[in-house]
């Protein structure tokens, strides 16, 4: 099924949540309401994963498999959720991930998310296959802290007009997605027929013939694309001052690779089980990657990510901050905006909580001694 903005079933034509002061009560309420919300295949889209899904299942089944170690009477006031990342001061430790295609969920998309995290201060990454241009969600959200994603495909002279114009938008950071150079075997949209109208993912490429758009995302869709070396990559970095983040590590191999190409940050992710059926969840493999280049540059976790316990975890383990992807598509399809920035809230009131019972008085605090590994 071909499906672009205008055909979705689209959140502000559904039935309205009852108006009760808040968009939805918990987390998992916002997963059922943009489940009502969205037809059947876009929601397959968001929800599914690549393959049989194993790696989808074991993202959400790792965090299970770690315990907190509770501390009582620690004579701690409101624990603090403040922290940095690249140098940029956060509220929360959470970035909003780069989901392409957020026209499908909201009229507003990325400017919406941007909106939400700038109140909330959390931080936006900002799709290049989004419905809007880094430059519309810049000026919907200019107090946001922003980072501009890039795809390293297709002929470099492109990829570096792309950096030029992130920095001349005055984005602070470049997330550099390492781990889609094709798209991954997801076959729920293989069994709806399901297909994207360029014009959901080319806001910033006006134009569905665009040269840029073809070259990229046809390469991201294709099963024969060129691929590039980590060598290619560090070249084509050179050609902007810009920090920044290789997102889709899951070896201490390819995040040291990472560092010796230039990146600042490193971002533990299986693209949330979309890609590589049968790969590790990202929450397995943080430790590796934290004791492989930890002490060199910031890592932050993508990939399961549900509630605010899944947090403290993740950062007690080595994280400095989390990303939210289909969390994020969710509270967006659920309630719009005010979906975003709520779920932003119910994240940090968990956290603050975790903390409490945990004794500690700020995410800075969080270390192994929070958890332990669940005994098999």
């Amino acid at each position: 099924m071909s499906v672009d903005a205008t055909s979705t079933r689209h959140p502000a034509e559904a039935t309205p949540v009852p108006n009760t002061g808040a968009p939805f009560a918990t987390l998992g309420e916002a997963f059922d309401i943009a489940r009502d919300r969205l037809s059947s295949d876009v929601w397959d889209f968001v929800s599914g994963g690549a393959g049989d899904e194993t790696t989808l299942q074991d993202n959400r089944t790792e965090f299970s498999r770690w315990l907190f170690r509770p501390r009582t009477m620690s004579g701690l006031s409101m624990p603090s959720t403040t922290t940095s990342l690249l140098g940029m001061e956060l509220d929360l430790p959470v970035l909003t991930a780069p989901f392409g295609t957020d026209g499908l969920f909201d009229a507003e998309g990325h400017r919406a998310v941007a909106r939400a995290d700038a109140r909330q201060g959390a931080l936006s990454i900002v799709p290049e296959a989004g419905t809007f241009s880094l430059e519309d969600v810049r000026d919907a959200a200019p107090s946001a802290a922003r980072i501009a994603q890039v795809h390293p495909m297709g002929d470099p002279r492109n990829f570096q007009r792309m950096l030029e114009r992130i920095a001349n938008a005055g984005y602070s950071a470049i997330c550099v997605t390492v781990d889609c150079p094709t798209g991954g075997w997801r076959e729920r949209n293989l069994r709806n027929r399901f297909e994207i109208e360029p014009r959901v993912i080319s806001g910033n490429y006006p134009g569905s013939d665009s040269d840029e758009l073809s070259e990229v995302f046809g390469q991201i869709f294709a099963r024969n694309a060129d691929v590039w070396s980590w060598e290619e990559l560090a070249d084509a970095m050179r050609h902007t001052a810009l920090p920044w983040i290789a997102k889709g590590i899951l070896t201490a191999e390819d995040a040291r690779r990472a560092v010796d190409a230039g990146a600042a940050a490193v971002m533990v992710s299986n693209h949330g089980g979309r890609q590589l059926d049968g790969a590790p969840s990202a929450l397995a493999q943080l430790p590796e990657v934290v004791a492989a280049v930890g002490r060199d540059v910031e890592v932050i976790l993508d990939s399961g990510i549900r509630r605010g316990s899944d947090v403290v975890k993740a950062v007690a383990l080595g994280a400095k901050a989390v990303v939210i992807g289909r969390l994020a598509v969710v509270a967006l399809a659920a309630a719009g905006e005010n979906g975003v920035e709520h779920a932003l809230r119910l994240l940090k009131e968990e956290i603050i909580t975790v903390l409490t019972l945990v004794g500690r008085g700020s995410i800075a605090e969080l270390n192994s001694d929070a958890v332990t590994r669940r005994v098999p």
